[in-house]
């Protein structure tokens, strides 16, 4: 039987991918410059690959290099999951889990379900991450992470699987009276793309409000970004244009204190769906399915927001 790689080569090799220098690696992996670069080599004499080609101020990886990294990363991953399924077996949702969780829904999901995690499981310490999908999923493929709350379509690898949770139906927002205050459902089609406020590039959210509104882009060049969903519904409260609010956010008082006016799309609006990602080779599947069971009960909190809205629209004026 040929010989194999140790985790901990692994280990630097990843470490050295991502810091591109030996110095900064070998403090990452708490080793000495010359333990990390020594096992190395003989990962490479294990292997009878040129993995790394070295000079003092350079450090290049080879194509088969990058292609033993991904590898790498995904052995690595493995075994921290091999560990975590033998710990979850002894105690489930006990110790720490590390989920990531995209802006446009922890402050509007986290609070409520974590007061529920902590009362139904007392032993768990949920290590909370607020990113960006992107980085989210790429933390994800890394092991880096166990779990991640975010909102799909989105394009994910082949490594991770999901489970939905709930869909989160948009909601078209205005502070035009004319527009907003009509009580009947607005045509997807009746959206001025000139008109249309978004987040920045990066979020999610912009390619689901895009996607519903069968656009590639917003076309005014004129139109500033919004880093939050608080920004943005101030740039709409100033008269800047109109934007698309996922209900969540809305239900969870997102324009509490404005004048801001919603109204809902014909025929049934579009949506995008709350999600669970995962690794496939995950042994915490288990655990991820009762988690997602705690933060789908979110969409009680969208129903009783809609229940209120209706109680108000039948008050006599």
């Amino acid at each position: 039987m040929p010989a194999l790689p140790s985790l901990t080569q692994l280990r630097y090799l990843i470490a050295l991918h991502e810091e591109q220098h030996f110095g900064r690696a070998a403090e990452r992996a708490f080793v000495t410059q010359s333990t990390l670069s020594a096992s190395l080599r003989d990962l490479e004499d294990t292997l009878d690959v040129v993995l790394v080609e070295r000079d003092r101020r350079h450090v290049a990886f080879t194509p088969i290099g990058e292609a033993v990294v991904e590898r790498a990363r995904e052995l690595v991953s493995q075994a921290k999951d091999l560990v975590e399924f033998c710990a979850s077996a002894r105690h489930p949702l006990t110790g720490d889990f590390r989920l990531g969780v995209i802006p446009t829904i922890a402050p509007f999901v986290l609070p409520k379900s974590l007061a529920k995690l902590r009362a139904a499981y007392p032993k768990l310490r949920l290590l909370l991450r607020e990113d960006l999908t992107a980085v989210c999923v790429e933390r994800l493929v890394a092991g880096q992470l166990d779990a991640a709350l975010i909102a799909l379509p989105y394009d994910l690898p082949p490594i991770l699987e999901t489970a939905d949770l709930f869909d989160d139906e948009f909601l078209f927002v205005t502070a035009d009276p004319k527009l907003g205050a009509a009580t009947s459902p607005l045509p997807v089609d009746r959206i001025d793309p000139d008109r249309l406020l978004l987040l920045e590039d990066g979020h999610c959210l912009r390619d689901h409000a895009l996607a519903a509104c069968n656009m590639k882009d917003a076309r005014n060049p004129q139109t500033f970004s919004a880093t939050s969903l608080i920004t943005l519904t101030h740039m709409v409260e100033s008269g800047l244009g109109n934007t698309l609010l996922p209900e969540l956010a809305i239900a969870g008082s997102v324009l509490s204190g404005t004048s801001l006016y919603t109204r809902r799309f014909t025929p049934r609006g579009p949506a995008r769906t709350i999600a669970l990602a995962f690794r496939r080779t995950s042994a915490r599947k288990h655990e991820i399915a009762e988690l997602g069971r705690v933060f789908a009960q979110a969409r009680a909190f969208i129903g009783e927001a809609r229940q209120k809205t209706a109680r108000k629209a039948r008050r006599p004026q």
